[in-house]
């Protein structure tokens, strides 16, 4: 047996004795047995995903048929996380990232980008950033947004810059993959339009605090940590990274010789562009027309195969989409299954009852914030959080004293910050993670360093502006 056989033998154990270590725990309070096993082969399949004793996808499927096989959960619960809508929409935008590539519109965006933007890697990271905050106010969904609108550009800004997974992913690939996903999370917390779970959360707040969210309430008051973290985040990322290719005065006469070469648009790049600006107006539209945000994408995918822009072999060889449909959708089920054996309602007491004897509000408020904020390692979906966690932790601070407005908007905007950390979160994490850029413990760490600054700008400067505002 080889070194690294006898490595990811000893790294598959680890994973299965801590999950049967919890599958023999005892229950507490009034979870049955169930609870133990389901949150056993959770924490052993997180753990997996760690220490990669097999491909993610391997390991996640794995935990789905152990899942099944044990009646743990039934065979369709197993199964359910993959007929999420945001699994699918992670597929549509990897294949919407293939068309642009394959077609050379990206390459031909990418081009402008850098003529643009080019003369600093630095500025390419400001310019990203600042193009999903533009798009953030009008699409509902960041996975639409940041994975099939921004993605395709920014893999393709790669290539061009001649930065692909590998030896080569440092010098502009892996700062350019991690700006553009951790700027998702903070254009979803900004904006009550951005991300689809603060709808939700409005909702929660009107029928559980009797607090009707607006818009405009909920953009002001994070407008100040907002605009400090699109001020220093891609700097900060940038000095995490510290890039190869940081300064290159030449580049945008390069990008423009590069599309005087590429001559006139081809008729598969203007069949891509048609239902690229098609597909993004109607993800723009959906809070009038109802219309939902993954048919919308499959609906894309569709007429390009029909225009040949793509072809069927281009979606079977997509590896990484269908990679992600398997290992997130295996995650969503597993969390899903959490909540229904009553792991996450039970938790939610424990630390409800934890914090409730606490005298200052504001103490209270900050813990149910970081304890809203870290438990998310366990969930893989924004909604799946707000839906279990938002009433009763928001319930504790309000108890203490905390004002209403403060509780309700502040973890509202943590809801999405939350998914800083990892790389299962939320939608568009699971596609830049994909792209291969950067590996497990990478993104890991620098997301918990993130979440750090993140605690920092929004809790720190933003109290200071919620005093100035009036929310305390």
């Amino acid at each position: 047996m080889s070194t690294e056989a006898r490595s990811k033998l000893v790294r598959g154990l680890i994973c299965v004795v801590v999950g049967l270590i919890i599958w023999f725990l005892p229950a507490p309070g009034d979870l049955e047995p169930v609870a133990m096993h389901l949150l056993g082969i959770f924490v052993a399949t997180i753990l997996g995903l760690i220490l990669q004793p097999m491909p993610q996808g391997a390991v996640v499927i794995t935990a789905v048929a152990v899942t099944a096989f044990t009646n743990t959960l039934a065979i369709g619960d197993a199964l359910n996380g993959f007929k999420d809508s945001t699994v699918w929409l992670i597929v549509s935008a990897f294949l919407f990232a293939r068309g642009l590539i394959k077609t050379g519109l990206g390459r031909r965006i990418s081009f402008m980008l850098v003529k643009a933007f080019g003369k600093s890697t630095l500025g390419l990271g400001y310019a990203l950033a600042l193009s999903d905050t533009v798009l953030a106010p009008a699409t509902p969904s960041n996975t639409a947004r940041s994975g099939g609108i921004l993605f395709p550009i920014v893999r393709s800004l790669c290539s061009a810059m001649g930065s692909e997974p590998g030896p080569t992913a440092k010098r502009i690939g892996q700062y350019l993959m991690f700006n553009s996903f951790q700027f998702s999370v903070i254009t979803s917390a900004i904006f009550l339009t951005g991300v689809a779970p603060n709808s939700l959360i409005a909702t929660l707040a009107k029928e559980n605090f009797g607090y009707e969210v607006t818009w405009l309430g909920w953009f002001w008051a994070a407008l100040l940590p907002g605009i400090i973290s699109i001020a220093i985040l891609p700097y900060i990322f940038y000095k995490m990274f510290d890039p190869e290719l940081k300064y290159s005065p030449e580049a945008p006469a390069m990008a423009a010789a590069e599309l005087e070469k590429m001559g006139p648009m081809s008729r598969g790049e203007k069949g891509m562009l048609g239902v690229f600006i098609l597909t993004l107006i109607l993800w723009a539209t959906t809070q009038w027309t109802g219309l939902n945000a993954t048919a919308i994408a499959l609906v894309g995918v569709a007429i390009l195969l029909i225009l040949h822009v793509i072809d069927w072999q281009d979606v079977l060889a997509e590896k990484g989409g269908w990679d992600a449909l398997i290992w997130f959708g295996g995650l969503v089920g597993l969390a899903s299954g959490l909540s229904k054996v009553g792991l996450i309602d039970w938790l939610a007491a424990v630390l409800k009852a934890a914090l409730s004897n606490i005298t200052s509000w504001f103490l209270a408020f900050v813990l149910v914030v970081i304890a809203y904020k870290y438990v998310h390692y366990f969930i893989a979906s924004m909604t799946a959080h707000a839906t279990a966690f938002f009433v009763p932790l928001g319930l504790v601070a309000i108890s203490a004293g905390a004002p209403v407005e403060l509780v309700v908007l502040v973890l509202g905007f943590f809801n999405s910050l939350n998914a800083a950390m990892t790389h299962y979160g939320t939608g568009p994490a699971p596609i830049f993670f994909g792209a291969g850029y950067i590996d497990q413990g990478t993104w890991w760490k620098w997301g918990f360093v993130t979440s750090l600054i993140n605690l920092v700008v929004w809790l720190g400067a933003g109290s200071l502006w919620w005093k100035i505002i009036g929310l305390w």
